[in-house]
């Protein structure tokens, strides 16, 4: 069973909250869920949705289409009504209203809008009769009645109870499940702790209830074990704190902000020593600096003293944090920088999604020295790739970039807590010595990592300039051809040791297989269960690690396949470029999409059918409001 249900109005008027309430409820009767929140870059008064899909199963993306549309503004049917499937739900009181008079709206989207509406009007209760005539069952409620109730029984003034309208809303759409209003009222006094907003959502949600009959019928879902619901910006949090972080930095971008803005929340917590591997109770210092250069660099600075440190940013910030990260590299500092790919270039889309950046993060900051770089496909894999990349960087003695796309920074799901299980999951630090007699910081070795002491451990010297083995500056030619060859021969050393098949996921079997990385993981899973029920298999590559390059394990998996249809976020298939670089492999096809949306399930079922029948070269996907 799935089925998904969308809820949208202006920023910053509880959009959010009412969204995680409903999850909440719906969860308490054992659903499985998967949702993602879309916004303008805006702080107030735009547009803003989000897209819930509910299973008896773990889902791992959303459809193009929503089952259930939940509104209490009409920019919200104007935005999405072509998008519905079953219910609409909407504000009575606000059908006269029209296109032209809601400013928000850009004037794209009021064109295209009117070319559907362009046989039935201009106004709001024109797009409820195109749903209509279509067979979506429209329920309109009165939300001003609704608050004006509630106020009168509350004795309260009617401006205290505005944001009811949110919980009468998803209360109505909460009744056509079928399930328990109990789940619903629960989720209310888990969220609201101030008895009169208590109060309050209590009796608009009852008010709501009234609309609707069961439509759907839902019974509780049988619940083994415990779970969680997390987004992607909390699971990376989560997974550094568990590694054993000590020291973060930032500057506020979004998405990536809210990662440290957690750790500020749970700044005493239990984690791994990453000396001992043993969980003991430790703080961690987070400091919001001036700029990304400052993030950077203090990320650097404590890591040079033994802490495990970071940093988190977005494009814009990391293009500033490149000189840093370049200085890390000649340093042979291990940090790890969390890069939340937005849209780009510039300011771009700052609250969209996208995969343009890969390229970037594998060569960012001028000349070659060895940077790691990898890239979660879901919620699961951002916590437990958190704590990889520490390892990674401290046995490696690199940068390590992670890469999370904002479309799984701000999706959610239910995972089951068994999952985040990290007991076996052990600290590396690498080759750390104390008090080594005749130190060198970059002594020349045969794997290409040198003996690491904190600083006040030994005596070393450090500089961005090309320095010898003590860290003294040298141009001397055999010094820098020794000093480079070390420094790259890390990058080998890596290439040996991490296996092969950890850095590439494989799902399923076929002669037609789909490369990806990142996000667009979870809606190829979901369209493989599709596609097989019309008798088509489909083989998945999840790249997960891109330096270094899983060369000889990808290589085994794409020869001989029939097709390769590389499946991105960008525009010029940046991955596929790296694979070709590193196997001589070229995709026989390609599906691309660069509007900012995250890629359907449906998308992917559209496109491989299309391919599979027609053998299009280039598919492009645009989905998304």
């Amino acid at each position: 069973m799935k089925l998904t249900w969308m809820i949208g109005g202006a920023q910053g008027s509880g959009v959010d909250t009412a969204a995680n309430l409903f999850g909440n409820a719906v969860g308490r009767a054992g659903y499985y869920l998967f949702g993602n929140r879309e916004y303008y870059s805006n702080i107030k008064g735009r547009h803003s949705y989000f897209t819930l899909t509910i299973s008896d199963r773990r889902m791992h993306s959303l459809p193009e289409k929503v089952d259930i549309l939940t509104t209490f503004d009409a920019e919200t049917v104007f935005q999405h009504f072509h998008e519905v499937n079953d219910y609409l739900i909407y504000n009575k009181g606000l059908e006269g209203t029209k296109i032209d008079t809601i400013q928000s709206i850009e004037p794209e989207l009021v064109e295209e809008i009117g070319k559907r509406l362009e046989s039935y009007g201009n106004t709001m209760g024109a797009a409820v009769k195109y749903v209509a005539d279509r067979g979506v069952h429209v329920i309109p409620v009165d939300y001003d009645q609704i608050a004006k109730e509630v106020a009168a029984e509350l004795k309260v003034a009617l401006s205290v109870v505005e944001r009811v309208r949110n919980i009468a809303a998803v209360a109505a759409s909460y009744g056509l499940l079928g399930l328990k209003e109990d789940y619903l009222m629960q989720a209310i006094a888990r969220s609201f702790k101030n008895e009169l907003y208590a109060k309050m959502n209590t009796l608009g949600a009852q008010r709501g209830l009234k609309y609707v009959k069961p439509a759907y019928g839902l019974k509780e879902v049988p619940v083994q074990g415990k779970r969680v619901q997390i987004d992607g910006n909390t699971a990376s949090a989560m997974g550094k704190l568990a590694a054993g972080l000590r020291f973060q930095t930032y500057y506020p971008i979004t998405p990536a902000s809210d990662e440290s803005t957690y750790i500020e929340a749970h700044q005493e917590v239990m984690m791994i020593d990453p000396d001992t591997g043993d969980k003991r109770k430790s703080a961690v210092v987070v400091v919001q600096t001036e700029d990304e250069l400052a993030a950077v660099n203090m990320a650097i600075g404590a890591a040079l003293t033994g802490v495990r440190a970071s940093t988190a940013t977005s494009g814009p910030g990391f293009s500033l944090m490149a000189e840093g990260i370049g200085w890390a590299g000649m340093d042979e500092v291990p940090i790890v920088v969390t890069y939340y790919i937005r849209g780009a270039p510039s300011t771009g889309l700052p609250t969209r999604s996208g995969q343009a950046d890969l390229k970037f993060a594998l060569n960012v900051s001028h000349g070659e020295f060895p940077r790691i770089v990898i890239a979660s496909g879901d919620h699961v894999e951002v916590f437990k790739d958190a704590i990889w990349a520490f390892n990674l960087a401290e046995r490696y003695q690199t940068p390590v970039i992670h890469l999370i796309e904002k479309g799984l920074a701000n999706a959610y799901s239910t995972v089951d807590v068994s999952e985040l299980d990290y007991s076996n999951i052990k600290g590396d630090r690498g080759k750390i010595v104390d008090g080594e007699e005749n130190y060198l910081r970059f002594k020349l070795t045969e794997d290409g990592i040198s003996p690491r002491a904190f600083l006040g451990h030994a005596h070393m010297y450090y500089t961005g300039d090309e320095h010898n083995e003590e860290g003294h500056i040298s141009e001397a030619s055999s010094n820098r051809i020794a000093m480079y060859e070390k420094r790259m021969k890390k990058l080998e050393t890596a290439d040996k040791e991490i296996p092969e098949e950890s850095r590439v996921n494989v799902f399923g079997d076929s002669d037609t297989v789909v490369l990806t990385w990142g996000s667009p993981k979870g809606a190829v899973l979901d369209a493989m269960d599709m596609l097989e029920k019309d008798g088509i298999k489909l083989q998945l590559v999840q790249i997960r690690m891109f330096s270094p390059f899983p060369t000889r394990y990808v290589s085994k998996l794409l020869s001989g396949k029939s097709k390769i249809i590389d499946l991105e976020n960008n525009y010029t298939a940046q991955a596929a470029s790296v694979v070709r670089e590193h196997t001589g492999i070229e995709p026989t096809n390609y599906v691309l999409k660069w509007n900012g949306r995250p890629i359907t399930r449906d998308e992917v079922y559209r496109s491989v059918k299309l391919i599979l029948e027609k053998n299009d070269k280039r598919v492009v996907l645009n989905a998304g409001a």
